[in-house]
């Protein structure tokens, strides 16, 4: 037996995707959106409506740094989601956030967060919602590297949002070897 839940926006996992800019004076601004993902393989879609702060600085400056939220910054990374920038200014430092100027594009990386995607804005559509931006870089703390230098995914704790439940979930365990395992049944 299924149950139908009609039209949701419910798949799993959604990326908590941290979007970061800089306003017109410089000051640095984040926010925190769940509906996006790789759309090309140096491309980002998002879905981000135009009356967000940080789609006017994006369109502005032509470029923004997108964060991997993770479970050590879940209240910080929340936050910058339920508070809008164009009520708070400051939200980024009220969040505990410090900014890194990105060498790549004109965005702040945010320093807490140890796994980013540097962008540059290729196309914005208000009707649809829909931003695209192109990836020039992927940044990483050290901190968050295995002992080859790639990225380990359990030093990062990437977390990932439910849309059904309203929650925040930590990546789990390895259970598989990805363009691989699915060999054996061929």
């Amino acid at each position: 037996m299924r149950k139908n839940f009609g039209a949701k926006p419910y798949t799993y996992p959604q990326p908590v995707f941290i979007i970061a800019t800089y306003g017109e004076d410089g000051t640095p601004d984040a926010m925190n959106a769940a509906w996006g993902g790789i759309s090309e393989e140096t491309e980002i879609s998002m879905c981000l409506s135009p009356g967000h702060k940080t789609v006017k600085n994006i369109l502005a400056r032509k470029a923004f740094t997108v964060s991997m939220a993770d479970a050590e910054h879940v209240i910080a990374c929340d936050y910058v989601g339920i508070v809008s920038g164009n009520d708070v200014p400051d939200k980024f430092a009220k969040a505990g956030f410090h900014a890194l100027k990105s060498e790549f594009v004109d965005a702040p990386l945010i320093e807490e967060l140890p796994m980013a995607v540097e962008c540059r804005l290729l196309s914005y559509d208000p009707d649809s919602c829909r931003l695209v931006g192109e990836i020039v870089n992927v940044n990483a703390d050290e901190r968050i590297l295995d002992k080859d230098g790639n990225i380990d995914p359990d030093k990062l704790q990437p977390i990932i949002f439910d849309p059904v439940n309203g929650a925040y979930l930590k990546t789990g365990e390895k259970v598989g070897n990805a363009f691989s395992d699915g060999a054996a049944l061929k």
